[in-house]
């Protein structure tokens, strides 16, 4: 049996095809750990989630940005983007049933005995494991609640950029989901930066990469969401999985016991070209 970690799939469905059979993937003994963003940007985000959601209890999933949007848009609580491509999903007729699924997910997996973690963006350093899991409850909960729909509708914003214990209501919510989804650069203090998208080195004045700071423990985090960082970070505590399949990259597999790395054979262009020809 063997446990794999795969990076944003973002609906690049034969890529990931593709990845399975490279590492044989197998669902009746093997798991795979999916690091969130399954859908958007890519051509395939329906097939892609019920290919997923097909591997049940073989398939420990996490949300990541564009999913919490994919279901915020289902459920009418935001307006589609210019760039979203879900739009298989919105039109499928089981859409129902998907969204149910994807909102029953985690944003936070932990394996206690092989002492690793998973979540879309990271842990930031100011929370311990116990804690981030904890927190990462809270939304969970919510999203399987009668008031999932307020949730996602208050969920986008900037602000609160800091943790604070005392927080509250939607703005608490906000600011965990903003930690387990959409963090790059951070203070040492927890401060979010939204604005910088690049890779490491371009960290504005005052912040770092959220995985740069040193935090007790012996876990190994597992993240997707920074393609810029094309899988590879100078922590070896972290392990960085999106390869930015969806911007021309590999997709990529981490093995969970033996730390090696699979790609598919081909890039999403690749692909892409031989689909226009």
């Amino acid at each position: 049996m063997a446990i794999y970690a795969v990076g944003d799939i973002q609906g690049c469905y034969e890529n990931f095809c593709c990845l399975l059979d490279e590492i044989k993937f197998d669902s009746s003994n093997d798991t795979l750990w999916v690091a969130g963003d399954l859908v958007n940007r890519g051509p395939d985000s329906l097939k892609t989630v019920r290919h997923i959601k097909s591997l049940g209890k073989s398939a420990r999933v996490v949300l990541g940005n564009h999913d919490l949007h994919l279901l915020a848009v289902a459920r009418g609580a935001q307006s589609r983007k210019r760039k979203d491509t879900f739009g298989d999903i919105l039109d499928a007729p089981d859409v129902d049933e998907l969204m149910d699924w994807l909102r029953h997910q985690k944003l936070m997996v932990r394996d206690k005995t092989r002492k690793i973690v998973m979540t879309h963006a990271g842990v930031p350093h100011i929370w311990k494991i116990k804690q981030a899991k904890r927190y990462a409850k809270e939304i969970e909960t919510v999203l399987k609640s009668d008031d999932c729909d307020a949730f996602l509708k208050e969920m986008y914003g900037n602000t609160p950029k800091m943790w604070c214990e005392s927080l509250a209501g939607m703005e608490r919510l906000r600011v965990i989901t903003n930690y387990f989804t959409r963090m790059r650069f951070i203070d040492e203090g927890g401060v979010l930066d939204f604005d910088s998208k690049l890779g490491p080195l371009n960290a504005p004045p005052g912040y770092k990469p959220w995985y740069a700071f040193t935090r007790n423990g012996s876990s190994k985090i597992i993240f997707g969401h920074w393609a810029a960082l094309e899988g590879r970070v100078s922590n070896p505590q972290m392990v960085a999985v999106d390869t930015g399949c969806v911007w021309g990259g590999k997709l990529t597999a981490v093995n969970l016991e033996t730390w090696e790395r699979t790609s598919c054979a081909c890039n999403f262009d690749e692909r892409a070209s031989k689909d226009n020809q």
